[in-house]
């Protein structure tokens, strides 16, 4: 019977593992509020803070991208653009130079949603500055999340409240938008507004919620309530793990 060699097929060769581990293993350099530190070059830009030896307290979010607290500004070798995204979606490259903006400072315009109209007004009103726009689509180059922000901003100076909800649907808030922004919008704030109106008023109905509704105000879900409460952290990762998921 004739052996397989190593390095086949069926069996993989020393120099792809080692080619393998040599690339999980490799360093590359990054500059953190400009301290230079070697990190691995295939950690995203939250795991090379982390790797640096920072310890991250606020702006880590939920580390999977749709929270929006780890927004980060930086800047690419030869490369002029300041460019933007989350900290735990990003990967690090080469050079990069970067820095954190954990929260950007903006007014939230304080309503009474009863008091308000899905139209213009309620634009005009709560989000004045939104009509300073100038359509110079800053916003949107610096959405991480690819959002068509110059769209949303002006079915707002429309009064298309449907457009700016479906537009805006994905926003996690982190800000970027704002402080690119010349004309100084808070376009994620007015966003909010904006589907806070279409789900008090434009929104359909949905019969599988009003049931949804009445079964836990009638108490239907205690019983499952209290057995997970009354659960270990054991219990409950198994119980997490083995549920029906798409």
């Amino acid at each position: 019977m004739t052996g397989v060699p190593a390095g086949t097929a069926n069996s993989p060769s020393t120099s792809a593992v080692d080619g393998e581990r040599e690339a999980a293993e490799r360093l590359i350099t990054v500059y953190i509020m400009g301290k230079a530190y070697e990190v691995p070059a295939e950690a995203t830009i939250m795991g090379a803070i982390e790797y640096a030896g920072h310890q991250i307290i606020r702006g880590a979010g939920c580390r999977e991208g749709y929270c929006g607290a780890c927004a980060t500004l930086y800047r690419l070798p030869g490369d002029y653009k300041i460019r933007a995204g989350l900290a735990c979606m990003t990967l690090v490259e080469d050079g990069m130079t970067l820095a954190q903006i954990p929260s950007v400072p903006a007014e939230k315009a304080i309503y009474d949603i009863e008091k308000l109209r899905p139209n213009v007004s309620a634009i005009q009103q709560m989000y004045p500055t939104v009509f300073r726009c100038v359509a110079c689509g800053t916003c949107t180059k610096s959405c991480p999340q690819g959002l068509q922000v110059m769209d949303y901003v002006q079915a707002a100076k429309r009064g298309d409240i449907a457009a700016v909800m479906d537009l805006s649907f994905d926003c996690v808030v982190c800000g970027l938008c704002m402080l690119r922004c010349p004309a100084e919008i808070t376009q994620p704030l007015m966003a909010i507004l904006a589907k806070r109106l279409y789900g008090r008023y434009l929104r359909k109905d949905s019969p599988e919620l009003a049931e949804r509704v009445k079964a836990v105000e009638e108490g239907v879900y205690e019983a499952e309530y209290a057995e997970l409460m009354a659960m270990d952290r054991e219990a409950l990762s198994e119980r997490y793990y083995a549920r029906d998921s798409e």
